[in-house]
């Protein structure tokens, strides 16, 4: 049975749970799965049309979902789809670096 993992800042909204058995047989089914268990996930997960949220990575087996068939990848049994979320911040390369970095 494929999983899927929640990252820590989600994990308020799921009762606390890590990850989740999947009935689905694709992403876009297992990420609406997620939101059927967890409904206080959908306003985090998806915009108002329905859309997934930019900053909402979907990883399948280390790869993102978008370098597949994006939702519509399929799951297999052994599948472990993770939700990573997006860091922002660092340096450019414009921007000098103090000399104690």
């Amino acid at each position: 049975m494929p999983t899927l993992s929640i990252p820590s800042p989600l994990r308020s909204y799921t009762e606390g749970a890590r990850s989740i058995d999947l009935q689905s047989t694709h992403v876009g089914g297992a990420v609406q799965e997620l939101v059927t268990r967890y409904p206080a996930l959908e306003a985090h997960l998806f915009t108002d049309d329905r859309n997934l949220r930019p900053y909402v990575n979907l990883f399948l087996n280390g790869e993102d979902v978008r370098h597949l068939q994006g939702l519509e990848t399929e799951l297999a049994e052994e599948d472990k789809l993770r939700i990573i979320p997006s860091i922002a911040g660092g340096i450019s390369k414009q921007e000098t670096r103090p000399d104690y970095y």
